[in-house]
């Protein structure tokens, strides 16, 4: 036996059995009842969406990771800690192919991290575990069930990368970044067991994107790849890095590549991707209605449908996005992309109300940056008694998120410069865009530098990003508003106004305060 493979024997390691025996360093009353407390390898899901406030507020270190949790690594006050905690305890999800699609900030693995196109578990366990449990309506549940089975079978190598790819999961459907550590142990836990196993690899591949390493996944997918030319989740991945990246022409190859090997729906959402990024719209649909046709699982219906009510709500077809996310909130009505989703394209067309309604609910499941700033414009666009102090608390908010993300080891840069510039720390914002765009040129990292640098008045330095940014022919019209607001602000006055036509044309409730701006803009230069 290799010294890898004894370096799991839970006998040898003192921190590796307290892993495998989750009930070690417990109360021995407490065992065999729900537990408060929410640690990576003890059974103590059963607490429910609970649970999760220790995650933000907890000062007992887990297991292996001294203070990773404790108060002293955020860079925020308690009362935001608990703020944030109480939000993420609020959520209740079910289906675990859920996403955030983030996918605004991108990376997400979506639904190939761990159901194939047709709804079937891919991410499977050699032993007892049945990589369905991850698939089922209640992930804390299954993660449950999973550090169950470790605890009887601790060398089951395919069920510790199922568990990590979980906690990925989890991480992500709940906005806690707090979940990535644990997920890191667990699939470095599986290789331990088996060195180079697929499972593992894709994991983390998984965990590296999710955390905006996009370096570290596009190795691990061709590591894996290398090994397995076909493995469905290390394609998607491999695309998912190369466009955040900025690699655009290599991930247009490698999804073309990806559709030949294993077409299906987590191939069919990463092709429509690459397509939009590239201005073609048509073809985006007409693949995403394909992958939504072919769908059969309810949280792969969600996923697709809310895709198409994004590209619906970016070109400003508002009537359509609102029937995607419809259709999205049938299959499931708990789906929060789809109702982040609706709550935009409401307040785009107009219906308010409908929209901080909606967008309350979200923040207070799903507490993360983008719902959050949203939610904080809405409320100064409305402008009610107490509106200024309500955007403060959510913009407030998105600063105790980016300290519990980066005590995750999750890189928020870009996520911090787009929220801090208009609505935050100008200077922080502009050093956030920075390193953001040292790590890679995308048109999403162009476009945060270039505003970065005009709300710092470095608007010479901003003109040439803000072009970069609308280069691919992406259609969106918050580039087209920075680029116009820079262009007027280096003296290209027609440019500038010709961007900010153009940007209200596309989508003209693309952001309740940078449409009224633009606004106001325009009438001014009539």
């Amino acid at each position: 036996m290799g010294p890898r493979e004894n370096a799991t024997d839970p006998t040898r390691d003192a921190d590796l059995e307290r892993d495998a025996d989750p009930t070690r360093d417990a109360d021995p009353e407490s065992v065999d009842r729900p537990k408060k407390v929410d640690d990576p390898e003890r059974g103590d899901h059963t607490a429910g969406p609970a649970s999760t406030e220790a995650t933000a507020t907890a000062s007992t270190p887990l297991p292996g990771t001294p203070d990773e949790q404790g108060s002293g690594s955020l860079a925020v006050g308690p009362e935001q800690r608990i703020a944030v905690g109480r939000r993420a305890r609020a959520l209740q999800l079910g289906g675990s192919a859920l996403l955030l699609a983030l996918a605004l900030t991108a990376g997400s693995l979506a639904v190939g991290v761990l159901r194939d196109g047709g709804g079937r578990a891919v991410a499977a366990a050699p032993d007892a575990v049945s990589p369905a449990l991850v698939n089922s309506a209640d992930l804390d549940a299954s993660i449950t069930a999973l550090q169950a089975h470790l605890r009887s079978q601790p060398r089951d190598f395919g069920g510790w990368a199922t568990l990590g790819l979980a906690y990925v999961e989890q991480a992500r459907t709940q906005g806690d970044p707090s979940r990535y550590p644990q997920a890191e142990r667990a699939l470095k836990r599986s290789l331990d067991v088996r060195p180079g196993n697929e499972q593992a690899l894709t994991g983390r591949a998984a965990l590296a994107a999710a955390r905006h390493q996009f370096d570290r996944a596009l190795d691990y997918a061709d590591r894996v790849l290398k090994e397995n030319p076909y493995s469905e989740r290390a394609l998607s991945s491999r695309v998912d890095a190369l466009v955040e990246l900025g690699r655009y022409a290599d991930a247009s190859k490698a999804a073309d590549t990806a559709d030949t090997r294993r077409p299906g729906i987590p191939v069919f959402t990463r092709y429509a991707y690459v397509h939009e990024l590239r201005g073609d719209v048509r073809t985006a649909r007409r693949v995403l209605e394909q992958a939504l046709a072919s769908a059969t699982a309810a949280g792969d219906r969600a996923y697709v449908a809310a895709q198409l009510g994004q590209l619906a709500w970016n070109q400003g077809d508002y009537t359509t996005a609102l029937d995607d996310y419809a259709r999205a909130l049938a299959a499931d009505e708990d789906y929060l992309p789809a109702l982040e989703g609706r709550a935009r394209a409401q307040a785009a067309h107009g219906d308010r109300a409908e929209a901080i309604k909606g967008m309350e609910q979200v923040v207070a499941r799903y507490p993360l940056p983008g719902p959050l700033v949203a939610l904080g414009e809405l409320y100064e666009a409305r402008g009610a008694d107490g509106d200024a102090a309500k955007a403060a608390d959510q913009y407030a908010l998105v600063d105790a998120w980016t300290a519990l993300a980066r005590a995750g080891g999750v890189d928020v840069d870009l996520d911090t410069a787009l929220a801090a510039a208009d609505h935050g720390d100008r200077a922080s914002a502009l050093r956030a865009a920075r390193a953001e765009y040292a790590r890679r040129h995308t048109v999403h990292t162009a476009d945060a530098l270039a505003w970065a640098l005009h709300v710092n008045g470095r608007d010479a330095q901003a003109l040439s990003h803000a072009r970069e940014a609308t280069a691919t022919g992406y259609r969106n019209a918050a580039f087209l508003y920075h680029r116009g607001m820079i262009e007027r602000a280096t003296g290209h006055e027609r440019d500038g106004l010709a961007s900010l036509r153009a940007a209200l044309k596309l989508n003209p409730g693309f952001s309740p305060l940078g449409a009224r701006q633009a606004r106001k803009v325009l009438e001014a230069a009539k």
